[in-house]
């Protein structure tokens, strides 16, 4: 009785132990991977960006520009992304978005453009509703982007780095897209979370 109440109690604790490291692998913070680094499965596209799958990371480098799109709206999100662009790249993460109108003017663009003429508006801002200053590279290296939206409150972290913090109530809920608009855009990892 004693030697199966043992081997009763070892396999508990295997089992709890087994239970433990799947739930830590598996994102225990809550956040939702949308690329897997083989497909483009997690989003649909809008544009004429040339949008593939390069040594595990979405990449896109012509076209007229061009949106991967959540498959899901969000109201309260948290989005993380990693991501790679040269010095001429226009790219960015807009946020609560109708499908059929994806802009600056009609949804929440929290940008990455270290070349844009207006840089208050580059690189680590929303465009239109929260400016930079000073505005941090991005070109030439792997990066990271926090896009926010919790209400009203809106927030931007580049790098680990907070560059926006401000309230605006113009879109309370919509998707989610990555923008191509120009030079070369790597994204290799695209994380969700629904706040």
């Amino acid at each position: 009785m004693t030697r199966w109440a043992t081997l009763t109690i070892a396999l508990l604790f295997s089992a709890l132990a087994a239970f433990q490291y799947t739930d830590t692998a598996s994102g225990q913070d809550g956040f939702v991977s949308l690329f897997d680094g083989k497909s483009l499965d997690g989003f649909s596209q809008t544009g004429e960006a040339n949008w593939r799958i390069e040594d595990g990371a979405i990449v896109a480098d012509k076209g007229k520009g061009g949106h991967l799109v959540s498959k899901n709206s969000y109201k309260n999100v948290h989005i993380r992304i990693e991501f790679w662009t040269d010095e001429a790249a226009n790219s960015g993460i807009f946020v609560r978005c109708d499908q059929q109108k994806i802009g600056a003017k009609t949804c929440y663009e929290y940008n990455i453009f270290d070349k844009r003429p207006d840089p208050t508006y580059g690189t680590g801002s929303i465009v239109y509703i929260a400016e930079v200053n000073p505005m941090p590279k991005a070109a030439g290296k792997w990066n990271t982007m926090e896009a926010i939206a919790k209400g009203r409150q809106l927030t931007l972290i580049f790098n680990g780095q907070k560059t926006v913090d401000v309230n605006n109530g113009l879109w309370d809920e919509g998707h989610f897209t990555l923008q191509y608009g120009g030079g070369v855009v790597k994204f290799r990892k695209v994380e969700v979370k629904a706040l």
